[in-house]
């Protein structure tokens, strides 16, 4: 006889696998891939070299790192079908909805589709890594009828999404801000899109289906999208002239809770808030925007005194991509540009010992046997 546990709603602390890619201590606010704590990644590491970490299991020595960079180099191009499609998507169309449907189209146009190897599948995540990034950038520039913009090999990855965004080479403190960014977001272990794609790919589904199946889960807005409902406040205030704090108790007043606060995992601040809070800060002030940060400030001062709750990654998130010249309906898809790392990550790892995810659900229907009754006595 089979036996089941009763999990929480949500599979609250429940542990659902093993996992070499991310440590997570909610109680001490400690974030770390491959045991590196977050905070030496941030102080002194780049994305692609994050993104060796999180696909090998160890940081890259020079030639290593400088392959990395030529490989997503090479990457970062589109088939001209994947632009057309684009360029054919409705005008409501969300760039949540072209990102999602891009990626899966990507699959037709990969040379190595059929393969599901360790080896293939590490050369997807390098592939995917810079198509992402190129789907969101140009995606953006063609629904605002701009022309899409060339990669420079010679660039970062986070200057060159910059580049491909914005049509101009960014400053050095807005590169080095989004890429700080793409590291702090770029895994957290067993989130909702990170559980998504592990469960497609236990299926021995593809890695393209796999990422898929995890930007359907972070388009929801109870995973991604909290720092764009934060910008939305922000920008209210900003048109109102309303004062923060005043903003906030009224929400508060209405019941309505304040995105960008509290965390299912940490008991203490979100180390990712921590430098995104420092970002907000000096993009403010090197782009003369400082108002963004000051508002989030004081909300975030308040909201601790009187509700004892944290900021997360989400709200500092919201002035810092504003400040770089991201739309609100795109802060979604940069989560995206960088989780695509720990995604890919994930799904490399879920097939190295692999096991159908198959949980059980405690049944809570009518009792059995319930007869069935026929269409005469209904």
């Amino acid at each position: 006889m089979s036996t089941t546990t009763h999990a929480p709603k949500g599979l609250e602390g429940v542990v659902a696998t093993t996992s070499g890619i991310c440590f997570i201590d909610g109680e001490r606010g400690v974030l770390a891939y491959r045991g590196i704590d977050i905070h030496e990644l941030a102080d002194h590491s780049t994305f692609e070299e994050t993104c060796y970490l999180l696909w090998f299991g160890k940081l890259p020595t020079r030639r290593e790192l400088g392959e990395l960079h030529e490989r997503l180099a090479d990457e970062r191009k589109l088939d001209a079908s994947i632009i057309n499609l684009m360029r054919l998507a409705p005008k409501h169309a969300l760039p949540m909805d072209v990102l999602r449907t891009a990626v899966s189209a990507l699959s037709f146009y990969d040379p190595e589709e059929k393969s599901n190897d360790r080896e293939a599948n590490v050369h997807k995540a390098i592939r995917l890594t810079s198509q992402i990034a190129m789907i969101v950038a140009a995606y953006d520039r063609i629904r605002k009828g701009n022309n899409t913009v060339e990669p420079d090999r010679a660039l970062s990855h986070a200057a060159n999404f910059l580049l491909m965004l914005n049509g101009a080479h960014p400053s050095k403190t807005a590169e080095r801000a989004l890429d700080i960014a793409l590291i702090l977001h770029a895994d957290h272990e067993l989130n909702a899109s990170t559980f998504a794609a592990r469960v497609t790919a236990a299926t021995l589904s593809d890695m393209h289906s796999a990422i898929t199946s995890a930007i359907g889960a972070l388009k929801g807005p109870l995973h991604g999208g909290a720092n764009e409902a934060v910008f939305r406040i922000l920008e209210s205030i900003s048109e109102s002239g309303a004062d923060p704090v005043e903003y906030a108790k009224g929400m508060l007043a209405q019941k309505k809770k304040i995105p960008g606060f509290g965390h299912r995992v940490y008991h203490t601040e979100d180390p990712r808030a921590t430098h995104l809070r420092q970002m907000s800060r000096d993009l403010g002030n090197s782009s003369g925007e400082s108002k963004w940060f000051d508002y989030s400030r004081k909300i975030e001062e308040f909201v601790k005194a009187d509700k004892k709750l944290n900021a997360n990654v989400d709200f500092y998130s919201a002035s810092t991509y504003h400040t770089l010249g991201i739309d609100v309906d795109l802060f979604t898809p940069v989560f995206a540009v960088s989780r695509i790392s720990g995604w890919t990550a994930h799904v490399i790892e879920q097939l190295e010992d692999n096991r159908l995810i198959r949980p059980r659900a405690e049944y809570a229907g009518p009792a059995y046997p319930n007869h069935y009754v026929g269409m005469e006595n209904r």
